[in-house]
């Protein structure tokens, strides 16, 4: 089976030109309408910034991705186009999965432009997320077995309750995490664009037969991202906003429909998931709101440290982008299990030396 590299390439230049060319729009129309984040709370920035980049984003992909489906055919179908143009899709249920993303991204792209339009409450922002998901997973998007890494098998599949629960759960954690991994300028789009890379290097290079035409929507949303990252790098002239639910919820999906390699995904999230699960800890033992968004999160203590944003971001990437290769070139999925507990181990150990570090830095300024 030829390596269709025209049609991949034509996918993510759509994705990245469109997305190229319609952010600056976003930022005008954005500063016009009075869509911008404001200076103050746990942003530093001077000066009200357009924060709608979330919509050239999703336009980017969604039409990339609705172009990429004119270079798909069924087996049965006689070819067209060359060979380096044309992808067979081999599953009949994917059209159902790809509408699914689809409808509930828009979704959860309109709840997310809402709220940067009336600032919701977290109670609305939630309540979008599960109908989203719920789309999702009346759409096939399910994580219906996981891989033992201690045997090497794969799970028998879940019983429906399970396999619901469990995929509810994985496109909320995905959402929040990117959400929250958005605080610092070009931090969250960058850290994504490397998942996405991870994801389609694993469905075309790692997987037998490989997910030719699966792959072609990762490298959507990497065009997308990369093509609103020029935009949105430190010092950033527009801010994702409530885009990252979109990209969340997206880099979510795509690892369940990219064959549910979620490990890939978990060790290029590894430092953003669990600095989500430290803050969430930290904050009910404190007797806080587990949700409610402060500067406590790794990005934000790096600043408050004297880090430029441009050495935090670039950090992030390394880390993603190291863990990220070392899920592609691991065979075994017990190894990826010790890489992912050593990387818990060096992050533990870094949120522990942070906490400490805030703590003293507290009890001198009482002094």
């Amino acid at each position: 089976m030829q390596l269709p590299l025209i049609a991949f390439g034509l996918t993510f230049g759509l994705a990245f030109l469109l997305s190229l060319g319609l952010t600056p729009l976003a930022r005008v129309l954005g500063e016009r309408w009075g869509l911008v984040a404001r200076p103050g709370g746990r942003r530093k920035h001077e000066r009200p910034i357009s924060c709608i980049g979330g919509v050239p984003v999703y336009i980017a992909f969604v039409v990339a991705v609705l172009a990429s489906q004119l270079l798909v055919i069924d087996p049965h179908q006689a070819a067209e186009l060359p060979p380096g143009m044309q992808i067979v899709r081999f599953d009949g249920k994917e059209i159902i999965r790809l509408t699914g993303l689809l409808l509930s991204g828009t979704i959860i792209f309109l709840a997310g432009l809402y709220d940067d339009w009336r600032e919701l409450s977290p109670l609305p922002q939630y309540i979008a997320q599960i109908i989203a998901a719920a789309i999702a997973v009346l759409f096939l998007i399910l994580i219906e077995y996981v891989n033992n890494p201690l045997t090497g098998q794969q799970t028998p599949d879940f019983a429906y309750p399970i396999t619901v629960t469990l995929s509810l759960f994985w496109l909320g954690l995905m959402i929040n995490t990117v959400n929250w991994l958005d605080g610092v300028d070009g931090l969250a789009a960058g850290v994504v664009a490397i998942a996405c890379v991870v994801l389609f290097i694993n469905g075309v290079f790692r997987l037998e037969p490989p997910q030719y035409s699966v792959a072609l929507l990762p490298m959507a949303l990497l065009g997308a991202t990369l093509g609103f990252l020029p935009f949105n790098f430190a010092p950033a002239r527009i801010f994702l906003g409530s885009g990252a639910y979109f990209l969340g919820f997206t880099l979510g999906a795509l690892s369940i429909i990219g064959g549910a390699k979620m490990a890939s995904i978990l060790l290029v999230m590894g430092l953003p998931l669990l600095d989500v699960a430290w803050q969430v800890i930290n904050r009910l033992a404190r007797g806080q709101n587990p949700v409610q968004g402060d500067r406590g999160h790794l990005h934000f203590r790096l600043v408050d440290m004297g880090l430029s944003p441009r050495q935090i971001v670039i950090g992030y990437y390394l880390f993603s982008a190291v863990f990220g290769g070392l899920a592609l070139a691991i065979p075994s999925r017990l190894y990826k299990l010790i890489a992912m507990l050593v990387m818990a181990a060096i992050s533990l150990v870094g949120f522990i030396w942070l906490a400490r570090r805030g703590e003293d830095d507290v009890k001198t300024l009482k002094r």
